[in-house]
């Protein structure tokens, strides 16, 4: 796994761009890289900073932690990003109290009144019971997780949040998973207008509730409204923003985690070309077929399979294409695969492949693919050797 730095970098500053444009603050998902590294690109840039992240395990809340990036500042706000486990709210009021004293809060996600419930006979068991802070998960259409703002179970969930007194709810937090069938800026900017619809039509009702609650302090105002997936977060910009109601319950927050490295899923939206994908994988030739493909076209086999690649597809086809030549990675077993032409692309009599050749290859689902490698090879296209040298090693955290 061989990353550019440069690009990486660039990646995250554009990003900071757009949250800027957009009128939002900028909460940055580390689940796609995992090292301390990629955290500290993707929180200070050249355009702005952020101190607020998300996480997908607690090993990558602590490792942030192990690494200092709480006590020296850089991160503030850790929202474990999934809906809470019940076993794990020790766990994470543990890491609460290791950042409370330099200043950092855990944020939760809750989108069912067992969590509430739960959270609740934890704190009662406490000396000094605390008020967790929580975005409520909405669903705008992936179905992933979360309550749409139309299901009575909202209505439930909201009643359980504002009569709670473990609970202070900081926001809703939507994430457009579904907003990857994007394939132009059109689609990816109404993805992003029905995330801030849902977001901002929760946060209405809460305001309604809370209205007649005397624990209305307790809740933090105005709400935050955070939204965003990689392709949605392309999308902001002033001229997205000028199109949303002009009446928000709350301010905005953008977030994303792909977008540093980005891969095949991402350039299938169109909204970035290849020049800004940062990752790809160095693989072997090691062995060539000729005329054993389709219509009789070559065929060949690298080292590298689903643990090297892993087994997502995609839109664009296949598990990978190869850089600079028109082969893609058609099949893959555990640990090969077989290169195939890509059909109409390139001239077959000079762009061969030779028995020994290194090739490099852009996966599909980049954040995937990292969670397979021990250490990245980082290079530097601004850099020494231009991007051919190996200027560092990023050594991502494993486990949950």
């Amino acid at each position: 796994m061989v990353i550019d730095r440069t690009v990486f970098a660039q990646n995250c500053a554009k990003m900071h761009d757009n949250a800027r444009e957009w009128g939002a603050s900028f909460r940055a998902h580390v689940k796609s890289h995992k090292t301390v590294e990629g955290t500290k690109l993707q929180l200070v840039t050249t355009v702005n900073k952020t101190d607020a992240i998300v996480v997908s395990t607690m090993m990558e809340a602590w490792e942030v932690v192990n690494a200092g990036l709480v006590a020296d500042g850089t991160v503030k706000d850790i929202l474990y990003g999934l809906p809470v486990a019940i076993n794990k709210i020790e766990d994470l009021a543990t890491l609460w109290d290791e950042i409370e004293g330099h200043g950092g809060i855990v944020r939760l996600i809750v989108d069912h009144p067992e969590q509430v419930k739960a959270l609740e006979i934890f704190e009662k068991g406490r000396a000094n019971p605390r008020r967790w802070s929580v975005f409520v998960k909405v669903d705008a259409g992936s179905r992933r997780a979360g309550l749409a703002p139309s299901s009575p179970y909202f209505e439930a969930l909201l009643a359980a949040l504002v009569a709670s007194p473990a609970i202070s709810i900081y926001g809703f937090y939507c994430h457009a998973g579904h907003a990857y069938a994007s394939t132009s800026l059109p689609e990816a900017s109404a993805f992003l207008s029905a995330e801030v619809d849902a977001v901002n039509t929760a946060a209405g009702l809460a305001l309604a509730n809370l209205s007649g609650s005397p624990d209305t302090q307790a809740h933090t105002q105005p709400f935050v409204l955070s939204v965003g997936s990689t392709p949605t977060a392309h999308a902001a910009s002033t001229e997205t923003r000028a199109r949303l109601s002009s009446m928000l319950n709350g301010t905005l927050e953008l977030h994303a985690g792909n977008y540093p490295l980005l891969d095949l899923q991402q350039l299938h939206t169109g909204l970035v070309g290849p020049e800004r994908v940062a990752q790809r994988v160095l693989a072997t030739v090691i062995s060539y077929y000729p005329g054993r493909g389709q219509d009789g076209t070559d065929e060949a086999m690298c080292d590298a399979g689903a643990i090297a690649m892993s087994k997502d597809a995609g839109p664009s086809g296949g598990f990978g294409d190869v850089i600079g030549k028109a082969w893609r990675l058609g099949k893959i077993s555990q640990e090969h695969g077989t290169l195939m032409r890509s059909v109409g692309r390139g001239d077959p009599a000079a762009d061969h492949l030779k028995v020994g050749e290194t090739v490099q290859i852009i996966g599909q689902h980049a954040c995937l693919i990292t969670a397979a490698y021990p250490w990245y090879y980082i290079v530097d296209s601004e850099g020494p050797g231009k991007g051919g040298e190996v200027v560092d090693v990023w050594v991502p955290w494993k486990g949950w």
